[in-house]
């Protein structure tokens, strides 16, 4: 199946599994939040079992989106290969981006994070995505602090 996003699925969320995952890749990458969001429906879970944290709230989701792409702006999420049935896919992913290594000087250290991502979808809208990868190799802990209670993390 070609993995290219069409027109009309990138802007109304409609479409095939594979291409609405595609679509808020792309959408949170370009800082599209709020089209991203567009893609779920209004009864969903976003669940990052690296970090521990779950979403069912799209105002929170895109704040944990926005948050995100503010720590890690150079992020870039390649889709290696995907497998779809019905209205499931599942997605082998590599993450690539930087990290400042000191707020004193504008070094930053590369991460490179492979991954995959379960959704499931109804009407074309996204009821269940869950993320997973390595949580000491992404570097991510200060994100998931943000989100966490300290008690729970």
């Amino acid at each position: 199946m070609n993995s290219s996003i069409k027109p009309d699925i990138a802007l109304t969320g409609r479409g095939v599994p594979q291409d609405i995952l595609q679509s808020v890749f792309t959408t949170v990458s370009n800082g599209m939040i709020s089209e991203a969001l567009d893609q779920f429906d209004e009864d969903f879970t976003f669940t990052d079992q690296a970090l521990g944290l779950e979403f069912t709230d799209k105002g929170r989701l895109g704040e944990f989106f926005q948050k995100s792409r503010e720590l890690f702006p150079d992020t870039v999420v390649e889709v290696i290969s995907t497998f779809e049935c019905g209205d499931h896919v599942i997605a082998e992913w590599k993450l690539t981006a930087t990290e400042p290594v000191s707020y004193w000087t504008q070094l930053r250290a590369p991460i490179s994070l492979p991954g995959i991502s379960i959704l499931r979808t109804h009407n074309g809208r996204i009821t269940h995505w869950s993320d997973y990868y390595d949580e000491k190799t992404s570097r991510r802990v200060i994100l998931a602090s943000l989100f966490a209670e300290w008690g729970e993390y």
